[in-house]
């Protein structure tokens, strides 16, 4: 990119709703707080927000309340966010470049734990696996039904294009998230919560459509918008003086957050769930680490604890959760002041849109990072406990997909969604939100038909948390017979 951003564009205050109506932006009569913190608050008392409490974070259907769900690692990134953006407002903001208009002070934070709380707001229920079976159930009922019979031969129409279909074959979260926040959110309008400018740029962790997706490159290895919301991420890069493939250097600070929380407290989580236990964890950082001084001193400090612990005369279990939560305080702090650390040493790169990698990555931290990474990949994620459980949900994602896709093209008139159905595929199609239903039916929808179809089944899908998914999934194969 051969310009330099400008905070002042990448902090734009506007909205959409606001500009489409040629307005300019104005404070609110009696409003005390700033465009970005109203956006944190848009959020927080949103609809889709209230719904992470019962999506999985790693333990599908997880009965121990103390084990964190999408909406309790929401807030812990949204937390470290702020804390971050505090730090370098305060202490880094003259090095970084911020003028006093954009009033960096309330605004850096604000922002940062707005889109922090936002962040996994597509994500479908059953953690990653939602997003993995809304693929395989696109893979598999993409085939012709001359090759296959069981299939539903979903791209059997003339006018998908191939960046169309790649939008479904690569249905991704972080895409689902941006529709969500700029179209499915709505009441009489087409602009979502109608979020700033700024806000929507900065939560677009790969801001590339699904066909410009490249497994080398930190900025486009997935992709955050669908074709349908293609003008809308064309119009927010205009706004902020971004481009394709070129991140908000906010964006950054948000991974980070987010590779932060999971490395550590996933590790947490699983010694909750008596998965693996603090010794385990140090004796393994000690091994893969080798000799990095950063997480020695992690672990050297976590240990001094556990003796001092185990001395006053806790019970195992006490002294195994109480020892991973000092580990898990000392490891975030020093991880978090390692991103920041990494942010301002890399600022010129950042701001020339030339910096394409995490910036975990390119910290001091960046050992410790990948050595927790490692070991929760190993001890964690491969737990056959976890597996199990995610096979069923992968299974109730493919089941409910299948209901739906029946219910939405089993009407009389194939030219219209709103056509009569059956009984049965009308009460299954009753069951879609009707927001969802509206975005789809609206006669201002320029996508083509059988994209929009597509779209109802995973809007709806996207939607659901873990529990509703499985009760929806029961009640319509009663209906079924």
């Amino acid at each position: 990119m051969a310009d330099q951003l400008d905070w002042g564009r990448l902090l734009n205050s506007q909205r959409r709703k606001g500009k489409a109506a040629g307005r300019a932006h104005t404070a609110r009569l009696g409003e005390d707080r700033t465009e970005h913190e109203r956006d944190h608050d848009r959020i927080l008392f949103s609809t889709p927000v209230r719904r992470l409490q019962d999506k999985t974070q790693v333990f599908p259907l997880e009965r121990n309340d103390s084990v964190r769900t999408r909406l309790t690692h929401s807030h812990e990134v949204a937390n470290m966010a702020r804390s971050m953006g505090t730090t370098l407002a305060f202490v880094h903001g003259g090095a970084l470049g911020f003028p006093a208009e954009v009033e960096p002070l309330r605004n850096v934070p604000a922002l940062l734990e707005a889109i922090g709380l936002a962040h996994d707001l597509g994500n479908p229920p059953f953690g990653h696996q939602g997003e993995t079976a809304i693929q395989t159930w696109v893979k598999r009922h993409s085939a012709r039904r001359k090759d296959d019979p069981t299939s539903f031969d979903i791209f059997d129409a003339p006018d998908l294009s191939e960046p169309m279909r790649r939008d479904f074959l690569k249905f991704e979260g972080n895409a689902q998230a941006f529709r969500l926040l700029t179209r499915l959110q709505i009441l009489n309008d087409d602009f979502g919560l109608n979020m700033t400018y700024a806000f929507l740029a900065a939560l677009m962790k790969y801001p590339v459509p699904s066909d410009a997706v490249d497994k080398t490159s930190q900025a486009r290895k997935k992709f955050n918008f669908f074709q349908s919301e293609a003008e809308i991420a064309a119009e927010v890069w205009a706004e902020t003086g971004l481009q394709q493939g070129v991140r908000h250097p906010l964006t950054f600070v948000m991974e980070a957050c987010d590779d932060i929380a999971y490395s550590v407290v996933d590790v947490e989580d699983a010694a909750k769930k008596k998965l693996i236990n603090f010794n385990v964890l140090t004796a393994w950082l000690r091994h893969d680490a080798c000799d990095d001084e950063l997480t020695l001193d992690v672990c050297e400090r976590a240990e001094r604890s556990h003796a001092e612990f185990r001395d006053a005369g806790l019970s195992p279990g006490e002294l195994d959760d109480i020892s991973m939560q000092m580990f898990r305080v000392d490891a975030i702090g020093k991880m978090v002041r390692a991103a920041v650390g990494a942010f301002v040493a890399n600022r010129d790169a950042i701001m020339a849109g030339a910096f394409d990698r995490e910036l975990m990555a390119a910290s001091e931290a960046v050992v410790l990072w990948t050595s927790l990474k490692r070991f929760a990949k190993f001890h964690v994620y491969r737990h056959r406990s976890v597996l199990e459980v995610e096979l069923d949900g992968h299974r109730t994602v493919h089941e409910l997909m299948d209901m739906f896709w029946k219910a939405i093209v089993g009407r009389k008139d194939p030219d219209d969604l709103r056509s009569d159905r059956e009984a049965l595929p009308a009460y299954v199609y009753s069951r879609i939100s009707e927001n969802y239903r509206r975005v789809a039916e609206a006669p201002g929808n320029a996508m083509p038909l059988r994209y929009r179809e597509l779209q109802l089944v995973t809007d709806m899908i996207s939607g659901m948390t873990d529990t509703f998914a499985v009760s929806l999934r029961d009640d319509l194969r009663r209906h079924h017979g």
